[in-house]
């Protein structure tokens, strides 16, 4: 369930400018960011905050099963330290009518995929299928990625061998871990995209609370 407060939030037009696309600091007293995750460094449970006309709403999110990393790597199921910007939005047009928002949008096809393969020069893209290096299939028989927004990690541009396809997603059997992606419930995912807008960010820090107990 959402739990909403009444924290104001603004972000300026420096902050929309940044290029957060490269591999940035973890910022944790950063709050200007239109979506903050928080979580445990060795955990996988956290919390997604956006804001919304003046109002702070806070849901669960799933992360990586080995947790945050300053060092993200390819395959090591730890999802990555920092301020990204949120670069679009992949929906399945067979499942789900997409709500107004002013984020890109690209309906997906069976031919969409996403190189997670260091040696691809086409590494941390979006690709078409079939694909002579290794991959991920993002038209799926479940319904993890039936909306899913990408996130710029390493895109800008990737470094090979330093993660690939990380994405806010749509969680599974109760928010069970994720590969290093952030994961949400369609619901949630629903009421956050019509916030969005180009110049959106990510922000993903340590839960100072869970550091200290």
């Amino acid at each position: 369930m959402n739990r909403e407060t009444s924290t104001p939030h603004h972000l300026t037009d420096n902050d929309a400018d940044d290029d957060a696309g490269d591999l940035a600091p973890d910022l944790a007293a950063d709050l200007t960011a239109d979506i903050v995750v928080r979580a445990p460094m060795d955990g996988h449970l956290g919390t997604l905050t956006w804001h919304n006309q003046g109002r702070s709403i806070e849901i669960n999110c799933a992360i990586g099963a080995a947790g945050l990393s300053h060092e993200k790597r390819e395959g090591d199921g730890s999802t990555p330290l920092g301020r990204f910007a949120l670069r679009q939005i992949w929906f399945r047009p067979d499942r789900l009518r997409l709500p107004e928002t002013a984020l890109p949008q690209r309906a997906l096809t069976p031919n969409d995929g996403w190189s997670d393969d260091p040696e691809d020069p086409k590494y941390n893209q979006a690709v078409h299928l079939p694909h002579p290096f290794n991959h991920e299939i993002l038209w799926r028989d479940d319904h993890l990625y039936d909306v899913l927004i990408e996130i710029g990690y390493n895109d800008a541009p990737a470094r090979a061998g330093l993660g690939s396809a990380i994405f806010l997603h749509l969680q599974k059997n109760n928010y069970q871990a994720t590969r290093g992606c952030v994961a949400i419930d369609l619901d949630d995912m629903l009421t956050l995209i019509p916030t969005l807008r180009v110049g959106s960010q990510i922000q993903i820090t340590r839960d100072q609370l869970s550091q200290a107990s």
